[in-house]
Order: C-alpha cells, then structure tokens, then sequence
C-alpha cells in the first residue's frame, strides 16, 4: 500500500495538526486510526522510513489473549472472565504503591478480551486461526502464575493481518488530506506552554533505503517542529537498547551476550523526554525478556534472535548441563526459567530432545517464521504435519548455528562443549540424565513431573495434533538423532512505561493528568505504566496495543 511521505529534507519543517502521535507502530496506527475516524486532522512522525510501519507487530506471531471464545468452547475449553482477571492477578502480582492504575487497566483489558475484542476485530476482516494455544502454563498451583487454560488465540494472517486494517484507515486519511505523514523525522522533545503540551520538535533523518528491520542512520539534514492540540506518545520500549536493558535489568546482573528480538529502532530514547515534562515513568525493572532465544541465520537486524515456541517434552539444561527444577518446563514460565538460567551465571541454557519433538513441538515466533499462517495458505498449513518437509525449523536445523545433532549422549555432550569453548557439560552426567528420563517413559506410568505435564497436555487437541509429541524414549534410533539447541537470552518487551489513567492520558509524579498528553502501547506499560504487573500471560501485548492505542486515539480527538 502506497503511503504519503510529506517531508521536507532540509531547514525546518513545521506541521499542525489536531492530533499528533509519535510513532507509526501498531498503537500509533490504531490511535491515528481512531482520531482520524473522530473527525479529527492526524499527524504522524516517526524516526524510521516508510518500509517500517507497523514497527514490531508487522514481526509478530499475531497472538491475542482472548477469553470465552467459539474457538475455545469448539475445543471443549471452558473459560470466563473472572477465571481470567483470577490468573492475571496471580501472574502480575502488583505489589507497588503505584501500581492502582495498572491493576485497574488490568481489570479493563480482561473485560476487552473477554468482550468486544473478538467481535470488533471479526468488523474490521481480522480472521482467527481455529486452534487455540496454551501459553505460559504455569504449574504453581490454582493461586500461582499461568494460564488455566489455552487463550493463545493467533491472527490468521499473523502480524501483518493485524496492522492492515488500521493502516488503511490511516492510508484514508492520508487520500482525503486530514492525515499527514512524516517519516524520517525523529522526535527528540516536547513543547508545552502553561503546563499544557503543545507538540513536539526533533530532527528529520536523512532518507534512507533500508528494508524494514534494517537499522538505519541518525544523521539530521534538517529540523522539524509540530504544533497540535494533543499528542500521542507510541514510541515503544527499550529491547533494542542493549545498554539501558541492562542498565534496568533486576538486581543489576544481566548476561553479558543477548540477542535482540527487536530492531535496533526500539530504543527507547524519546521516554526521556516525556519524562523531562514532569511524567511518571515507572516500572523500568519490569521487563519481558525470553530465555529461548536462537540466532537468525539471515538477520536483519544486529544481533537479530528469533524465539522458539516450545512444547512441553525437551529437557531443559543450563549450561553446566543440570536440569531446571519443576515447574521450569519449556512453555510453563518465562520468567521463572529466564531467573534460574541467569542465576547460574551463564546466559545461555540448552534443551536436549530428538528429531521427532523438534518437528512435532518446536515453533518459531513471527510472521517471517511463519509464511503458512502469514500467507493463509491451508496446504502449505497442512505439509507441517508431513515428515521430511522443508519446514522452517528444519531450515534452522540445518543452517543455525545453534543447532547440534548427534548419534549417542556422549557424542552430544562433546559437541555442546565444542560450541561454547567451555567444558561444561559432564557426558557421564548427560547421559545418566537422559537414561534415567527414558526408563521412566518405558515404565508407562512415572514419577516425573514434567513426563505428568506433556501427558495431561495432550488431553487437548491443539496439543495432541500440532504442538505435544506422543511420549517416547529420547535414544530411539527410530526418533532419532538426538539433538541440542543452545538457547540465549533474547531482549524483547518492557513491562514498565509512563503511567496512564483510563483515558490514556499521561499521568505526572503527583498523580495528576498532564494537559494535552497521552500515550499508548509499550510507552505506556500496555497501560497504566505497567499493565502486565511482573509477568505476562502472552497474547497481551498487540491487545494491549489494540486496547490503548485506540482509547488514546478517541480522548485526544474528544480533548481537542
């Protein structure tokens, strides 16, 4: 889809409008959306170029926690709100003082999800793929972290499908000429006059070439000044910005080598200047970093990582080769694992599995990794559940370089080592590990927890048909090879953001709105400055954007 580009390259540029909003992601699209289709005239500026909009959503699997739905009541799952708001809760564990207006956005999103969520985005041509699945499943027990049930429900047509229909609202406005956007023009302050804010300045960028992801140039050729009614802040967090990921990272020990699920553009910088004008920006050391990350081998961005979607069966190392304690199974807890793996003072793990679970249960997140369901395409869809088709993750095993196959254990542990250049991983111990797991498969019934887990999971069709392979001995030459996946932390989400109230509008250190302010999306903590409490229950993030982008979008057009 065309878009229109009104810059100027050189000297100062100035733009006024109504409503303006920072940043062209998918909150930024759904707010100018919003005020545009309130009547309002829309301006958009936003550092990258054109080929960039969307920003991190176009990437997406497209997840979207949604709550008593027609996919999970045709797969027999039984869901309400209040079982809902009960694990959100739990999960979120909001134990700051201002922490009130996140929990209230808390209450309100899972009212969204469980309400006209599914209904509006049916209005706008967002189709839902059938078979819903179960993220972070928790394992603490009926008042601990984790979904209750599967709520993982995936666009059909991912990321893209989703930032299409408010890009062609947007794409509408601009045709009318009540839409203006700016790209190439970074947003380096605010302007306020008594107490109001009034707009924002910054620097245009020189044109740039770069594909989407890609990064590009902070070389200025010009400036820029934009005067409006309102303005809405949907810049992003800060999982490009390695340098303040640590700088807030919890207790101080982040690992040493990350990678980024995110371009280099997330970077964060302009929440510094909001915070500049007296707004609360709160809740830094809360962020949603993933510890399966793998490197892309044909990145786009530096340090580009992409996240393994994992089923229940592979063992989960850390890289002195011991095993994460229950419930620390891939998929039950991110956050926990993430804690475990960087306590042990090595930023990376492993997971130990065969052929068969790679193919069966492994998944990579985003629409890149994804072309059948991205694509709509059914039979490409359908040559998933095929042996010997070139699948993605087969593409991954055969060109990433974190990939390990193997005959036997000790063959496994020698390459492991020969990885990392540490001899960390004992073949003796590894092999002892993986015979005694095999045993407890053979035996039919067990006392392994995790072997309990993937039984119980595939009681559920999406698991039994797509996502849990049938229990099996590792060392079966007929699931064979045996293989290693050396996974690292991957930089994605901040939790933590400028603290809003229910209208979006931006709060200051007293509480108080800041006239003329609002913000939306991860600027904003998904809501409230932190919406998610300490952890995420997936799917919460583009509904989050969805949710706040649009609520911005319609009290910055009402307040002007």
């Amino acid at each position: 889809m065309p878009l229109d580009n009104r810059d100027g390259d050189h000297g100062m540029t100035e733009i006024n409008t109504d409503v303006l909003v920072v940043g062209a992601g998918l909150s930024g699209l759904v707010a100018a959306a919003t005020a545009f289709a309130a009547g309002k005239r829309v301006a958009v500026v936003d550092q990258e170029p054109a080929a960039s909009v969307g920003g991190q959503a176009h990437w997406s699997f497209g997840g979207l926690f949604m709550v008593n739905t027609p996919e999970q009541r045709r797969l027999g799952v039984k869901d309400n709100a209040e079982l809902a708001l009960s694990d959100w809760l739990a999960s979120a564990a909001f134990d700051r003082p201002g922490d009130s207006t996140a929990r209230s956005w808390a209450e309100s999103y899972v009212n969204f999800a469980a309400g006209e969520k599914r209904a509006w985005l049916k209005s706008l041509g967002v189709g839902i793929f059938p078979l819903v699945q179960w993220a972070e499943r928790g394992g603490y027990g009926p008042q601990g972290h984790g979904n209750t049930v599967p709520r993982f429900h995936v666009t059909w047509g991912t990321g893209p499908a989703l930032v299409r229909p408010f890009l062609a609202k947007v794409q509408e406005g601009v045709e009318s000429g009540r839409v203006t956007l700016h790209f190439r023009h970074r947003a380096s302050g605010l302007t306020t006059l008594a107490g109001r804010v009034t707009g924002v300045s910054g620097e245009v960028l020189e044109p740039s070439t770069a594909v989407r992801g890609q990064a590009t140039s902070r070389v200025a050729v010009g400036s820029f000044q934009a005067n409006a009614g309102a303005v809405v802040v949907t810049t992003g967090g800060i999982g490009g910005n390695h340098e303040t990921v640590r700088r807030q990272w919890p207790g101080g020990f982040a690992p040493n080598d990350m990678l980024s699920g995110v371009p280099a553009s997330v970077d964060g910088d302009f929440l510094q200047a909001v915070q500049s004008v007296g707004a609360a920006l709160v809740n830094g050391d809360r962020m949603w970093h993933y510890p399966e990350g793998i490197r892309n081998y044909d990145p786009v961005w530096p340090k580009h990582g992409i996240r393994i979607l994992p089923g229940p069966s592979s063992l989960w190392l850390d890289a002195t080769g011991h095993q994460l304690p229950a419930p620390l199974f891939p998929g039950f807890d991110s956050l926990g694992a993430l804690r475990h793996i960087v306590a042990t003072g090595h930023g990376y793990s492993w997971f130990v599995l065969n052929r068969t679970i790679a193919l069966k249960e492994l998944a990579l997140s985003g629409s890149e990794q994804n072309p059948d369901l991205t694509g709509k395409d059914v039979p490409l869809l359908l040559s998933r559940l095929k042996p010997g088709t070139d699948t993605p993750i087969q593409r991954f095993m055969d060109k990433g370089v974190d990939f390990i196959q193997a005959s036997s254990p000790t063959d496994l542990a020698s390459k492991m080592n020969g990885l990392t250049g540490h001899h960390l991983i004992d073949a003796e111990s590894l092999n002892s590990l993986i015979r005694a797991r095999d045993l407890q498969v053979a035996s039919g019934f067990g006392k392994d927890a995790q072997l309990a887990a993937i039984r119980a999971a595939r009681r559920f069709a999406t698991d039994k048909l797509m996502r849990v392979a049938p229990p099996h001995r590792l060392t079966d030459p007929a699931h064979g090879p045996l293989m290693a996946i050396r996974l690292s932390v991957l930089t994605r989400k901040s939790l933590g953001g400028l603290q809003t109230d229910l209208a979006s509008r931006v709060l200051d250190r007293e509480g108080l709105a800041i006239p003329g302010l609002f913000a939306a999306g991860e600027a904003a903590g998904f809501g409230g400055g932190g919406v998610h409490g300490y952890r995420a229950l997936e799917g919460t993030f583009l509904g989050g954007c969805l949710l706040t982008g649009r609520t911005a979008g319609k009290h910055a057009a009402s307040s002007v």
